[in-house]
């Protein structure tokens, strides 16, 4: 064993020690990593049994545990944090860990028979997360609050089919105008301008009412804003990071799931 006061090692432990490992890891606090051959009980959203394999258990100071295959980001059984208790024994060469929580009932047990590595740590992290957001959450952000464009917008679709593409985001403004929105998550250039007047005249010639296109960017190229003008089209600046601070603040659904909500 390799231990230090912030962490513990073991390597290729029988399962007393690494009962002793991971029930210190729980009493200090610490994060647990366990690396070895498995199977996997689970009971609460549904009940699932995994068979033996070799995968990686991590148990988070928040509660939360997972268990990871070698292959994958998602983790092949779960479960949040919050209100987990945890209990830990090695028995006839098992080494089992169980998390039970409350509310809602649920619980997984690992049961571990060979163990290649029980790593404990007591992790330091108080940075700030900060996230630049692609042009579909730019989109989604839109979708969530369209007041971030302008004030009076009501969202009628989005991806919305024409002939010569699909449109990002389609409303109808405080006036009745209807709004035809493209998205650029970069500096927008000329072609974005072309493509948007390529919508909007799609869409002219089906519609009863007037019709606003609006290039949405957190820029626009030096000499898009005579373009602009000569196609009566227009700008509003959008920064990414905006959008992305918006999306962490509200509890975001499926792009589908919200829309229905907000249409029915």
């Amino acid at each position: 064993m390799v231990k230090s006061d912030s962490s513990s090692v073991l390597v290729d432990s029988d399962v007393a020690e690494a009962e002793t490992t991971a029930k210190e890891a729980f009493t200090q606090h610490r994060m647990l990593i366990v690396v070895g051959r498995c199977w996997v009980h689970y009971v609460g959203r549904a009940t699932s049994r995994l068979e033996k394999g070799e995968r990686i258990l991590i148990a988070k100071v928040d509660g939360s545990v997972l268990i990871h295959r070698s292959v994958g980001y998602e983790p092949v059984n779960w479960m949040p944090g919050g209100s987990v208790i945890f209990h830990i024994q090695a028995k006839d060469s098992v080494l089992e860990i169980r998390a039970v929580r409350r509310k809602p009932s649920e619980s997984v047990t690992v049961f571990f028979d060979q163990i290649g590595l029980v790593y404990s740590s007591r992790l330091r992290d108080s940075a700030t997360f900060s996230l630049h957001a692609s042009e579909e959450d730019m989109q989604k952000a839109l979708l969530l609050k369209p007041e971030l464009l302008e004030e009076g917008l009501k969202i009628i679709s989005y991806e919305k089919k024409v002939e010569p593409g699909f449109v990002d985001v389609y409303g109808v403004d405080s006036d009745g105008k209807l709004v035809v929105v493209e998205i650029k998550r970069k500096t927008a250039g000329r072609e974005a301008v072309l493509q948007l007047a390529r919508y909007i005249e799609a869409i002219r010639g089906k519609a009863d009412r007037e019709v606003r296109g609006i290039l949405v960017a957190p820029n626009i190229a030096r000499d898009v804003q005579r373009l602009l003008a000569t196609l009566d089209l227009e700008y509003k600046h959008l920064d990414p990071r905006k959008c992305a601070e918006t999306l962490g603040r509200i509890d975001t659904k499926k792009l589908v799931e919200f829309f229905e909500e907000k249409t029915n």
